[in-house]
């Protein structure tokens, strides 16, 4: 309900969003990497790989900021749907109920009728609230999305560019993903107040379990 009076926040994503976006993008890029054959491949298969890892990450990369743009639109329409059914409600109770709806559960749950009263009050002292439309902020951050998921793809490949042989471009590749993967861990524990090293751990054992997973099923 705070985002139906004051705006979608401007922040692109959420630290969340940005680490699942970090494993989504090296689960991607190790599905390509991983099926190359260090012993059997030249410079043309390497060539080959890198142009298909980071055009995968390219094209989810456009998918993913399209569908930011349409999570902008849906949320705020919702938002509006939301404060135009409270401005309408036949009773102050059927508004509150809209109300505690749209918070949070814990939030909705910890507001008591004196709060909810003050935010009928507010939406219905608003002027009649806009369809929901896209802005230029939507805009650029929906380019942040596109640039954030492709970019992270870089670290992994840059070996296989930088180094000619490919046996020793892969194990730096692969350690760089397996540091990647404990950083991400790691901050994600810290987000959610568990151990960070464990996290960090978990999170290597995960992204190989989901990146083998990956490549069994053919992805």
């Amino acid at each position: 309900m705070e985002r139906a009076l004051h705006g979608r926040p401007t922040r692109f994503l959420d630290p969340i969003d940005r680490l699942s976006e970090v494993l989504f993008g090296l689960i991607m890029v190790l599905t390509f990497t991983g099926s190359l054959s260090v012993a059997e491949s030249g410079r043309e298969d390497v060539r080959s790989m890198l142009i298909a890892a980071l055009g995968c990450n390219l094209a989810w990369g456009i998918i993913d900021g399209v569908l930011y743009l349409m999570g902008c639109v849906a949320e705020r329409n919702a938002d509006v749907a939301t404060a135009r059914a409270v401005r309408r409600s036949a009773t102050r109770e059927d508004a509150h109920r809209l109300i505690a709806g749209a918070l949070p559960a814990d939030l909705g749950a910890a507001l008591g009728v004196r709060e909810l009263e003050a935010i009928r009050v507010r939406l219905v002292d608003q002027p009649e609230p806009p369809t929901a439309r896209l802005e230029r902020k939507d805009w650029i951050a929906a380019l942040g999305v596109l640039f954030w998921v492709f970019c992270i793809t870089f670290p992994v490949v840059i070996p296989f560019i930088v180094m000619h042989d490919p046996r020793p471009a892969m194990r730096v590749s692969n350690g760089i993903a397996i540091a990647l993967l404990y950083a991400t861990g790691h901050a994600y524990g810290r987000l959610t107040g568990r151990s960070p090293y464990a996290v960090g751990f978990g999170m290597v054992l995960l992204g190989m379990l989901l990146v083998g997973l990956t490549m069994a099923l053919g992805g």
